[in-house]
């Protein structure tokens, strides 16, 4: 991980949520509005969803966890998303030039019914559920976050995968125009960002799409309009503006392996017995509970599998978690 320290942000001048969507909302439509007079007709000038929409959720089938959740100006304002930057505030500082909306993505690989779906298409074919997971990240820190997601599994099986698939492979966007992470010099990984899972992985019941957290559509810093959330493993598994979905019969790359791989494996399953090269991973921050965003703060244990163990433990059977990392 970067060495970089980001600036500390007072909470003073962390913008209010209301007013933050509004703005956007104001410039995503001026920005519809002005595409829509130069090419009348064009469907994707005047999308229908937009950041920050309220959605009409389920509950999901698994019990809350027992910390508080992390507050959603937290959760925007301090996170990963090295499309737009290094440091833990670039992804809000710098993803306002995004556009997630309209949003297609392809599902295929070894499938019978190869598809291309619309995003809004999808949250009209799926009940979303409200999923409030555990993340902790690979650097030693947490959060608990109420999402709004799909299952994965229902949306593999709308291609209905063929019994030779292994693995499912994920690809972020690439608009280096919109995105200054991947543009210019210095940047800090090889594009698109990639991803992946074990089948059976990405068929247990708590993996989701997350479409949505705290009962709205995703912001752009926080992946919109869909991204990958897996709360037992490390939260860079957790790849975010999804354009592809592929079925494999061979272990897919994932970014961080590439980057660097004596320090981030394929699984990133959360173990704290296995230390970072760099750092422990017993304990872990906890994020909104003392000490600032950027420093000190409350520090708890670190829970094999993030406390998910009863759930995912068996996928695991007979592995060497520490060689399989």
């Amino acid at each position: 991980m970067s060495a970089y320290k980001p600036p500390h942000i007072p909470a003073s001048e962390i913008t209010p949520e209301h007013l933050y969507i509004n703005r956007r909302t104001l410039l995503a439509g001026l920005a519809a509005g002005a595409t829509f007079a130069a090419a009348p007709g064009a469907f994707a000038a005047s999308p229908k969803l937009a950041q920050g929409e309220s959605l009409k959720t389920v509950p999901g089938p698994f019990p809350k966890p027992k910390r508080a959740e992390t507050s959603f100006e937290d959760i925007t304002h301090y996170n990963n998303f090295y499309e737009f930057g290094i440091g833990k505030a670039d992804p809000f500082k710098y993803s306002e030039d995004f556009k997630p909306y309209p949003w297609t993505f392809e599902i295929g690989g070894m499938v019978q019914k190869p598809q291309t779906v619309d995003i809004e298409t999808l949250l009209t074919k799926f009940p979303l559920e409200d999923r409030v997971y555990r993340m902790r990240c690979v650097e030693a820190w947490s959060m608990v976050i109420p999402w709004v997601g799909i299952p994965l599994k229902s949306i593999i099986d709308m291609a209905e995968p063929t019994g030779s698939a292994k693995y499912v492979a994920f690809e972020g966007v690439v608009r280096p125009k919109e995105m200054p992470g991947q543009s210019g010099f210095g940047q800090p990984m090889p594009w698109p960002y990639v991803e992946g899972l074990r089948l059976d992985e990405a068929n247990h019941p708590l993996t989701i799409i997350a479409v949505g957290l705290y009962g709205k559509t995703l912001l752009n810093q926080s992946g919109a309009p869909m991204r990958l959330v897996v709360p037992w493993k490390y939260g860079f598994k957790g790849i975010k503006s999804i354009t592809k979905i592929t079925l494999t019969d061979t272990q897919p790359p994932n970014s961080w392996n590439l980057l660097a791989p004596h320090e981030y494996g394929f699984y990133a399953n959360v173990n704290p017995n296995v230390p970072h090269p760099r750092w422990s991973q017993a304990s872990e921050r906890v994020i909104g509970e003392g000490g600032g965003l950027f420093g000190g703060g409350k520090r708890i244990d670190t829970q094999m599998f993030n406390g998910y163990g009863d759930e995912v433990a068996s996928l695991y059977a007979g592995m060497d978690l520490k060689k399989n990392y």
